[in-house]
């Protein structure tokens, strides 16, 4: 009987071992499980994910709309004055230099010669030149030929002409082209004054 005791013992602790190793290998099934159900998650997870973008780009179709309506309005309508007002300024100006004209040809070099028997006649329209503040930097005297009145020659087309026409009208002399003689001589006007000149003489 005590061995039937110890026997039936023996098969009760068996059958707890068997017990406890069925409940622990369970509690490690439970735990696989686990872990599929999570891999479920991410597929859901991956549609709003997929979702978030088309957001996205809706919202980044609207700045543009909003930079297009921010470049419109501007507008460059002020700005076209300013050039208007430059041209409409400009003609004022050239009517108040025309002025100093007159003044401003007498910084042309002038020579004056003698075509006369009068001796000192070329000093004394030199000076008479001079002091009405034309440039006279050479007194001499002219012996190709007769010229036959006082004359200041210029060359066409230069400053020369503007000058000795105005010095010609103050002293009351002739003011004509260079002759053949005198083409080749050096710039300025060239005052070739002759027996009829009246020293002093200015003209209105």
């Amino acid at each position: 009987m005590k061995a039937a005791g110890v026997a039936l013992i023996g098969v009760a602790i068996i059958a707890a071992v068997i017990g406890g190793i069925s409940a622990l290998g369970g509690g490690d099934g439970s735990n696989e499980a686990g872990p599929s159900g999570t891999s479920t998650q991410p597929g859901t997870s991956g549609g709003p994910s997929s979702a978030a973008p088309s957001s996205t780009s809706s919202s980044a179709a609207t700045p543009p709309s909003s930079s297009t309506s921010s470049s419109s309005p501007t507008p460059p309508s002020p700005s076209s004055p300013s050039p208007g007002q430059a041209t409409s300024s400009a003609p004022g100006g050239p009517g108040q230099p025309g002025g100093d004209q007159q003044a401003s040809n007498k910084w042309v070099t002038v020579r004056v010669f003698n075509n006369s028997t009068i001796e000192g006649l070329a000093d004394r329209a030199a000076e008479d030149f001079r002091g009405g503040g034309w440039n006279v930097n050479e007194v001499s005297n002219y012996s190709q030929g007769i010229i036959p009145t006082t004359t200041a020659f210029y060359r066409p087309g230069t400053d020369e002409e503007a000058a000795a026409k105005q010095l010609a009208q103050e002293f009351g002399i002739k003011a004509e082209p260079r002759f053949e003689g005198i083409q080749s001589a050096s710039p300025g006007v060239i005052v070739i004054v002759t027996k009829e000149y009246q020293s002093g003489h200015k003209g209105s």
